[in-house]
Order: C-alpha cells, then sequence, then structure tokens
C-alpha cells in the first residue's frame, strides 16, 4: 500500500498517522504514562494515549518546516511495566499528598515510608528510561519524551546531556520547577530543573520562559545559580510588550545566552490554559500557540541545534458522551510535530 500523506489516517496506524518502524524512523518518541507526584490535578499519565490518538488529525505538510514526517516518525508502545509502576506510585503517592499537603514527610515514619517507596519507583522509570534512550541514540535516532508529569523526561535529559555536554535546556512552562524533593518526593514533577541543575553537571545553562507561579525559594535558587539558571517571569515580559517591545525582540534576547546545542523542555502549561485546560496545575495567563511556535523557530533559525525534546503534563479531559476529549491532546500533538519540525530541519542542515 503506497502511503499518502494527505489521506486519512488509518485507524491503527502510528502517531500522524504514519507507517514508519522504528528502525526505519529518524525520530523516536518514548511515551512516559507517569503522574505518580502530581499534587493538583492527576491524568497526564494519558497524556501519550491522548496525543497519539489526536496526532491522526494533524495535516502532515507544515508551511513552516515542511515535510517533518519524511525524516520518519515513530512513536514506541508504552511500556506495560511502567504504567504498572506508575499506578503503583500514585496510590502510595497519594497516602502522602493527601495526609500532609505540602508539608512533607515531616515526623510520620509511615508517611517517610511512603516518600521512599514513590522515590524508588522515581529512581526504577530513570533506570528504565535512561537505558531506552541510550539504545536509541546509540542507532543516531533523535529520541523525544512524551510524557507524564515533567518529571518523567529527567533520565533522558541526561543521557543526552551526556553525548552533548554543556547543552542548554530551553524550559517552557508556568513554574519553576525548581523546588528541592517537593513534599518529599526526590523525583516530583515540581522539582525537574532543580535535579536537573544539581544532579547533570552535563547541562550549561537552563533558561526558563513562561513563568507565572514561582516560590521563594525557587527564585532564589535561580538568582544564586551564577547564571546557569535564566528565569523569565511572563508578567515581566508582557510589561515590556505592553511598553512596544515586541515578541521577536523578546525570543532573541531569551535565546542568546543559550549553548550552541538544546533540549526543549515544554511543560504544556507554559500555554495559555485555554489550550490545555486539562493540565494538571494550569495558571491564568501564558504563551498563546503562535508565540510558542514563534520561539521555537527562532531556536532553530539562530543556527542552534535541537539535540532532545520532550512534551509534559498534557492531560485529555474527561470523557463527553462516550468519547473521550481530545482538546489538549490536539494541541499536544501538534505542538510536538512543531517540535519535531525544527528539530530535523536542523538535523538536515548538519548532514
Amino acid at each position: 500500500m503506497v502511503f499518502d500523506p494527505d489521506g486519512p489516517a488509518p485507524a491503527d496506524s502510528g502517531i500522524y498517522g504514519l507507517p514508519h518502524t522504528a528502525e526505519e524512523a529518524g525520530v523516536i518518541l518514548i511515551p512516559v504514562p507517569w503522574d505518580a507526584t502530581t499534587s493538583y490535578h492527576a491524568g497526564a499519565a494519558d497524556g501519550p494515549a491522548a496525543v497519539l490518538r489526536a496526532s491522526r488529525q494533524v495535516d502532515l505538510f507544515d508551511v513552516e518546516t515542511g515535510r517533518p514526517y519524511a525524516a520518519g516518525i515513530h512513536m514506541l508502545p508504552e511500556e506495560g511495566s511502567i504504567a504498572f509502576l506508575a499506578r503503583q506510585a500514585r496510590v502510595t503517592a497519594r497516602t502522602v499528598i493527601d495526609n500532609i499537603g505540602a508539608g512533607g514527610a515531616g515526623g510520620s515514619e509511615d508517611l517517610a515510608d511512603a516518600v521512599a517507596q514513590v522515590n524508588e519507583c522515581g529512581d526504577r522509570l530513570n533506570a528504565w528510561l535512561r537505558a531506552e534512550t541510550e539504545r536509541w541514540l546509540d542507532k543516531k535516532k533523535l529520541v523525544g519524551v512524551v510524557g507524564g508529569d515533567h518529571s518523567a523526561p529527567f533520565a533522558a535529559i541526561a543521557a543526552v546531556a551526556e553525548r552533548h555536554r554543556g547543552m542548554g535546556v530551553l524550559h517552557v512552562d508556568a513554574h519553576a520547577d525548581l523546588r528541592d524533593a517537593y513534599e518529599g518526593f526526590t523525583w516530583s514533577h515540581a522539582s525537574i530543573m532543580h535535579n536537573v541543575a544539581t544532579r547533570i553537571p552535563q547541562v550549561g545553562r537552563i533558561v526558563q520562559v513562561g513563568l507565572r507561579d514561582v516560590g521563594e525559594a525557587e527564585d532564589a535558587f535561580a538568582r544564586d545559580s551564577d547564571g546557569r539558571v535564566i528565569s523569565h517571569h511572563e508578567s515581566m515580559l508582557a510589561a515590556l510588550r505592553f511598553g512596544g517591545e515586541t515578541w521577536a525582540d523578546q525570543c532573541a534576547r531569551i535565546l542568546e545566552p543559550l549553548p550552541h546545542e538544546v533540549w526543549i523542555s515544554f511543560d504544556i502549561d507554559g500555554l495559555d490554559p485555554s489550550y490545555c485546560p486539562h493540565t494538571g496545575t494550569p495558571v491564568p495567563g501564558g504563551l498563546s500557540f503562535a508565540q510558542a511556535t514563534y520561539l521555537l523557530r527562532a531556536l532553530a533559525e539562530s543556527g542552534r541545534k535541537i539535540v532532545g525534546f520532550d512534551l509534559s503534563e498534557v492531560a485529555p479531559g474527561p470523557d463527553v458522551d462516550g468519547e473521550p476529549d481530545d482538546w489538549d491532546g490536539n494541541v499536544g500533538a501538534r505542538l510536538l510535530y512543531k517540535m519535531i519540525g525544527w528539530a530535523v530541519r536542523g538535523r538536515a542542515k548538519d548532514k
């Protein structure tokens, strides 16, 4: 059967309706159905499946990036053992979150034991994802992670940073994610960038965009990082835009400190929540879809190389009349395709 990029996607086809096998594809997407420590609304564990479902409605020709699908894109099947581990960790984490909120495990031996169990589950997730990422990097694939909550991509970032020492991370998010072991959980969704900064010395710089909800200790961590973590708060950027500064000028300034090689870590709540109403911790404000995709374009056209990416915190809405609400998945699938498109364009130029 001849593949028609303009034809309808078969129901059982791969991501974006594509026929590529993992060996054929230049881009490998690793789904991580994980939301063990989500502290407000759960659902991100269903994100990879929602993105996959919605992706089959995305037109494959992109006016900006051309034919990203031509590089070959394959999303691996969800790993059943990881989905099981996530459910197990989620149940255990709830006993902590429901009883002590943001106060951590405190002096309770039972809660401290529950925290330790969840942290051990996170260790196991990281070991699996590190090995899986390295397996595909060894085959010269461009690897992306589809979460899951924002703790999910840590091990993939570590694996890529080992091969691209000094790389930067462009972090788009409503939150700084610089909390140290939030609620006692080492691998909390609120701690991903703290863990990157403190546990992955190969990452040279983290540049954060879209921040709207930041703790005082997180702000101090960034300020005390000697420029290794640079945070751009949306309220401050918006004030400058209201005064006449363009988003294009702001993007150039945001990207300027990043090194040549960059990992994109995109929490979908960096967008205005009208695009992601069911994400775990929505915050008013945020980037428009056009602003977000322009930032990706500016990154690629700056000459920097995108060495990997993750999309996190996509969560589908509840079923309506027996049908899944795929708006969040739809936005996620389209944002993911833009990331892939700009990344593969840069790789093509390097050849």
